[in-house]
């Protein structure tokens, strides 16, 4: 069993990320509100870099949450990650047994679109395997909340409710979740090949994974392109924690845990979460079988 550092309590954890995260969520509602006007638009944006942009949202979830951290708890042996600090300074301790992972809004291009699928992300690694995790969901009022193997979701009133994840253990008869703003032309083919019974496009993997664990997909591909951008730790750490704690699972195409803590954070070539754990390696088989049939990888 896994022992937190000393003087930090489980419960008491958990209850300052619950107030940490709906704190993140009154920011993200408010600049969420102030977007749709076109006129303001371009006062939130930060950068005007179409592939990677910043909001004044991303960065002051990110000063929250790391200043609710540091405050509360100013003499614990951890460190944090952050993708806006790493950003500025891509440097971070690696050489600590606890980590905070922060991405303070996954799916920024889907909050400017205004479509809602965005999230915040935080977990908790343990010698670069996620712990605990937070998904927080503003727009559909849901916070999941991962702590070991245990998971549930509660909304700002309190109100907890479970994972409903599907028993569809069959390809084809699966519904996969897919981006929005990271599609390519082999993710597409691929999609195509194996006949999904339905596809649902999303931005944010918090949402995608969110989507597993209500039920309403059961499978979510990401394929990163060689030389492209590929998803860091802040994108998969939290997503995975929550996942895995519901019972599902997330690994790469060879059904090989994520690596965390990596130099460059990367997690590059094809990763499949799913939503059950006993029958992820069935998947990703028959995944790769037909990538190499059709011949649509790399």
């Amino acid at each position: 069993m896994i022992k937190l550092p000393s003087g930090v309590e489980i419960n008491n954890l958990i209850d300052n990320l619950r107030s940490f995260s709906w704190e993140a969520a009154d920011i993200l509602l408010y600049y969420a509100n102030i977007i749709k006007n076109l006129d303001q638009k371009n006062g939130i944006l930060k950068n005007k870099n179409n592939n990677d942009p910043v909001t004044l949202a991303d960065l002051e979830v990110n000063e929250l949450i790391i200043n609710r951290i540091n405050q509360k708890y100013q003499d614990i042996n951890w460190e944090i990650l952050s993708e806006e600090n790493f950003k500025i300074q891509p440097s971070y301790s690696n050489n600590v047994d606890w980590l905070w992972v922060l991405d303070p809004l996954d799916g920024t291009k889907d909050f400017i679109q205004g479509t809602q699928n965005y999230a915040m992300h935080l977990a908790l690694n343990y010698k670069r395997k996620p712990y605990i995790g937070i998904v927080l969901i503003p727009e559909k009022d849901e916070l999941w909340i991962s702590s070991g193997e245990k998971l549930w979701c509660e909304n700002r009133d309190g109100i907890i409710r479970k994972q409903n994840l599907s028993e569809t253990n069959i390809l084809k008869e699966m519904t996969i979740v897919t981006s929005k703003n990271h599609r390519n032309e082999k993710l597409k083919n691929l999609i195509e090949k194996i006949n999904f019974n339905k596809t649902i496009v999303m931005g944010s993997i918090g949402c995608k994974v969110a989507s597993i664990l209500r039920g309403d997909s059961d499978i979510y591909i990401a394929l990163s392109l060689p030389g492209k951008n590929a998803p860091k730790d802040w994108d998969f750490a939290a997503p995975e924690a929550v996942l895995k704690a519901a019972g599902g699972s997330i690994t790469n195409i060879d059904n090989n845990d994520l690596v965390y803590g990596t130099n460059d954070l990367k997690h590059p070539g094809i990763i499949i979460a799913s939503n059950n754990k006993k029958n992820h390696k069935k998947l990703c088989l028959e995944v790769k079988k037909i990538i190499k049939e059709y011949n649509i990888y790399p």
